[in-house]
């Protein structure tokens, strides 16, 4: 065990001993019958520099191996993961959390003083419940709107995966299938989410991290209500699949009066109107990229206007269209001496091309001539009214 030289390496009683971590789901994995070893004060903090217990397990097949690496009173005094230092609730670096907050940072810097400070909060907190922060304005401080707009709603396993082989990089590596680092690209050393430091993080300065998440929430798309005052109707997509149209009342009720509600579970969608438009807005306002409800993230949008569905709302003629280019022109007109049809018939429809190429031999061609009529059948006579047997044969001759 590789300890500094300082207070914590005489005063035992400042050591940590723990039986489990405490650890998010991401880095705790997805692996249900997960294994850990345990080190008893394996290694320093790298916060408080006092050496505590430190726990090494797999989160999951084809992950790397990962540790804690903070203690647990640093852990409970920021409400932090002991390995990634993300927030326990939301999931974002303590920069964003304690910015959207509006927290001030009161540790000490010096080591002297954050010993103490330290020491004295450790006695603390064995009076309180050990499952809470020890931070009173974390326990104080409700969700904002920033924080419910960039909360992460489920675990991110790709974050465990191992790192980039160097030897791979360097066209060395002989392991093949059987390595256990990726065989990928590294990323670009000059990008700043490469330079990462673990106490930055924790005090909440310079985290690229937060910086990139700070920029994405100030360009987050805002949710305008339509140009239509009667619409106050929203949609609401991406829902559970076991949600009931109780629960899904029960959390748009606290907005308005609501008209009705339409409950589609085979579209996982559903259509809440409210009574008055006001209601509807202050709904869209409160719930958009922030609803979250058995961990997915609702979609919501406004509903569209029965009367101008299909319809171009501002009456604007419809563009006209460009030629394609590297397509033939249009064919002239067959000479006047081809006459296709007869007068009397009118020209046939071009949906039945087949048939007028089938009946009169294509366009070019006149149709054939009528075949000549049948003459006329001869007069029939039964047997016993022939008139050649009757003696009438002079009958139909001429008179002279």
């Amino acid at each position: 065990m590789a300890v500094s030289k300082s207070t914590n390496t005489y005063n035992r009683q400042n050591w940590e001993d723990s039986d489990f971590p405490i650890l998010c789901q991401t880095c705790l994995g997805d692996n249900p019958y997960i294994r850990m070893t345990k080190e008893k004060y394996g290694k320093e903090c790298k916060i408080c520099a006092r050496p505590f217990t430190v726990f090494r397990w797999c989160p999951g097949s084809r992950m790397r191996f990962k540790k804690t690496e903070i203690c647990q009173t640093c852990s409970k005094l920021k409400n932090v993961c002991q390995t990634c230092l993300l927030d326990l609730e939301y999931g974002l670096p303590i920069q964003v959390r304690d910015a959207a907050l509006k927290i001030q940072d009161d540790l000490p810097r010096n080591e002297v003083n954050k010993e103490y400070y330290i020491q004295n909060l450790d006695s603390q907190m064995s009076k309180f419940d050990s499952t809470q922060p020890s931070n009173s304005a974390l326990k104080s401080k409700g969700a904002s709107d920033l924080l419910l707009r960039l909360a992460r709603t489920a675990p991110y396993y790709k974050r465990n995966r191992p790192h980039v082989c160097s030897f791979w990089v360097k066209g060395e590596c002989r392991r093949g299938e059987e390595c256990p680092y990726r065989h990928e690209k590294p990323t670009d050393p000059d990008d700043p989410l490469a330079d990462q430091n673990i106490k930055d993080r924790y005090y909440g300065v310079n985290d690229p991290v937060a910086e990139k998440l700070m920029r994405c929430a100030a360009a987050m798309p805002a949710l305008p209500p339509p140009e239509d005052v009667t619409v106050s109707t929203l949609y609401i997509g991406n829902l559970p699949d076991n949600i009931t149209e109780e629960e899904l009342r029960g959390h748009f009720y606290q907005y308005g009066e609501i008209r009705s509600l339409t409950l589609v579970p085979r579209a996982q969608c559903a259509f809440v109107q409210y009574t008055t438009r006001s209601a509807a807005e202050h709904a869209a306002e409160k719930t958009f990229n922030r609803l979250v409800i058995g961990g997915k993230r609702l979609t919501i949008k406004w509903g569209k206007s029965q009367g101008r569905q299909g319809i171009n709302e501002k009456n604007d003629p419809a563009p006209a269209l460009e030629p394609v280019p590297g397509l033939p022109g249009t064919l002239p007109p067959p000479p006047a001496f081809l006459h296709p049809f007869p007068p009397q018939m009118p020209p046939p429809n071009r949906a039945n091309d087949f048939f007028n190429l089938q009946h009169y031999g294509g366009w070019g061609w006149a149709p054939p001539p009528p075949a000549p009529a049948p003459p006329p059948p001869a007069p029939l006579h039964y047997p016993s009214q022939d008139p050649a047997r009757l003696g009438h044969a002079h009958a139909n001759t001429p008179q002279t």
